[in-house]
């Protein structure tokens, strides 16, 4: 995360939504001493006594699938929006380039699915993700053969990452006058970093 406060975001509500909204994270891994990244789609659960999880799915053959029996630690990094700034933009001298993003990270232990588990992620996954294609019809595995989706099935293993620490980076010119933050969002015109930057 990005060391400056005036960029970081630890509210909880507001993340888990960023989450929900950027659902497919990169996973980042170190497990024997080696670094190990891979991306996946994800279901943010939110548990008994105010935990939260975060579901996926890999694939068997995954370099970091074998590790799923004994666990192992895992950053799951979300992100939005994100633009290179001009240091023209602003309208200000003694300026320098930069880079503003929205970004979360969710960190914990990640442990396998049982069988179960993972069929009600697929479901779960296929329903966020065709929720966001309306008023299309959505998709279900009702639609497949009952072999065929099962012969598929066997080749991904379920996951769940635990979230210990939940913290977010929404960079976004916050350390900037008023009048130069208007000139980058004039600038960016329709990009979607833009109306962040209006809203935040």
């Amino acid at each position: 995360m990005h060391p400056a406060k005036a960029f970081h975001v630890d509210d909880r509500d507001a993340l888990l939504a960023f989450v929900r909204e950027h659902s497919f994270v990169t996973l980042a891994a170190a497990v024997g001493g080696l670094p190990f990244v891979a991306q996946a789609p994800v279901v943010v659960r939110e548990l008994d006594f105010g935990e939260v999880a975060l579901d996926f799915h890999l694939s068997r053959a995954n370099a970091l699938a074998p590790h799923l029996v004994q666990g192992f630690r895992a950053v799951a990094l979300a992100t939005g929006p994100h633009a290179y700034v001009s240091p023209d933009w602003y309208g200000a001298d003694d300026q320098v380039p930069t880079w503003n993003y929205v970004s979360a990270e969710a960190e914990g232990l990640v442990a396998p699915l049982s069988a179960d588990e993972t069929l009600v992620l697929l479901d779960d996954l296929s329903a966020q993700e065709e929720a966001r294609l309306l008023p299309k019809k959505p998709w279900t595995r009702d639609k497949m053969t009952p072999a065929r989706f099962e012969g598929l099935i066997r080749g991904i293993v379920g996951c769940r990452l635990t979230v210990e620490r939940l913290e977010g980076t929404f960079k976004l010119g916050q350390n900037k006058t008023a009048a130069e933050r208007g000139g980058v969002i004039a600038a960016l015109g329709d990009d979607p970093l833009a109306e962040r930057m209006r809203q935040s």
